[in-house]
């Protein structure tokens, strides 16, 4: 989109999302939102897990979701569509309380 119009809302989907899953949506995320992305032509869909420390790196592909890859814990990755520039993960996690075991 070149320029942003001048109007309430517009119909052009984005190329990339970014979903921070929690216990009450995660479930929502992955069965409702990523079918309606991948229907809307997102190409890409990141699924960050806060409480255990993981971002899954989707693309779509031929209408479905394929994994790129799964990284944790204080990885430094290159994610599509930004494997341009490093990513340290360690810095998404800074405030998030450990998982408590069951």
């Amino acid at each position: 989109m070149p320029r942003t119009p001048r109007a309430p809302f517009f119909s052009l989907a984005p190329d990339w999302i970014c979903e921070v899953l929690s216990p009450s949506t995660r479930r929502w995320d992955r069965v409702r939102k990523l079918p309606m992305y991948a229907r809307e032509k997102v190409a890409h869909a990141w699924l960050v897990d806060p409480i255990d420390k993981t971002l899954e790196v989707l693309r779509l592909v031929d209408g479905h979701w394929m994994l790129v890859g799964t990284h944790s814990g204080e990885d430094v990755i290159r994610a599509e569509p930004f494997d341009a520039i490093e990513l340290e993960l360690a810095l998404l996690w800074d405030d998030v309380e450990p998982a408590q075991e069951p």
